[in-house]
């Protein structure tokens, strides 16, 4: 089915930068909405509940999986992520555009859900920085830094997949890499059609 709003789905390996250029996107572009996630894991620092995530437990997850409420979830670095259909197609059918930030596996089971979907990956500009950037969150073991980037190289061989890929070598740079897609997203002619359905009735263009 078409909506009038537009979904873009960024995903990257742990500390390609991913939520830094989302969360300025969001910033900037006042037409983008987050998607909010359900997650099993903990939150980190000043996370919210309902603002960065929907922190759920292990029962209350299962039941949702059950329930067939996810258009997609899986499992990312020991903990589940998942993403509520309805939630979705009630905010793209009312025009919004809404930027979802999730692992490979999502975006592509997203794709097959949304059509239109407008898949975006973020890649380090090297290994050394992408270890560097992780070392300088300090949020997680040296144990749990190796396993992400065992993943990372998993992750990265899915890039092909995608519709458009950013380098995040100048955080500036890839900002506007990320603002340049999702303008020339809207310019389309089936976005634009979608979007504004009466302007083109009004010009007699069918």
């Amino acid at each position: 089915m078409d909506y009038p709003g537009n979904l873009f789905v960024v995903s990257a390996p742990s500390g390609a930068g991913k939520s830094t250029l989302v969360k300025a996107l969001l910033e900037l572009d006042s037409q983008a909405h987050r998607s909010i996630s359900h997650t099993t894991r903990a939150p980190r620092g000043q996370e919210k509940h309902g603002r960065e995530y929907f922190f759920a437990s292990e029962q209350e997850f299962d039941a949702m999986v059950a329930g067939n409420a996810f258009v997609e979830w899986a499992n990312v670095h020991g903990n589940r992520y998942g993403t509520s259909k309805k939630a979705i197609e009630e905010r793209i059918s009312q025009g919004a555009d809404i930027v979802l930030e999730i692992d490979f596996q999502g975006a592509l089971q997203i794709k097959q859900a949304f059509a239109n979907a407008v898949l975006v990956f973020i890649l380090p500009p090297s290994w050394e920085e992408l270890r560097s950037r992780l070392e300088r969150r300090g949020e997680d073991s040296a144990e749990v830094i190796e396993r992400r980037l065992r993943n990372a190289a998993h992750e990265m061989a899915q890039v092909e997949k995608f519709d458009f890929v950013i380098i995040n070598e100048m955080f500036e740079r890839a900002l506007f890499d990320l603002k340049a897609i999702v303008h020339a997203q809207r310019l389309k002619y089936a976005a634009q059609r979608r979007a504004r359905a009466s302007t083109f009735e009004s010009l007699n263009i069918t």
